[in-house]
């Protein structure tokens, strides 16, 4: 399992952004859009890595 520590580290290294802290202000950026385009109802794909969207499910029945 990766941390945010350990991205914002790979990031920093494969972009070659200046700072570690540029690096965690971008991941933010991207996590923040994602989030807001699937707030909306849309959904998101990135081709070669995944697709991201909401999807309603009917409520379990819990057990004791």
């Amino acid at each position: 399992m990766m941390t945010k520590a350990e991205l914002v580290e790979k990031i920093h290294a494969k972009a070659g952004l200046p700072t570690k802290a540029k690096a965690e202000e971008a991941l933010d950026a991207v996590v923040a859009s994602l989030r807001e385009a699937l707030a909306a109802g849309e959904s998101v794909t990135f081709t070669g890595f995944g697709s991201f969207k909401v999807v309603a499910r009917a409520a379990r029945k819990g057990r004791n």
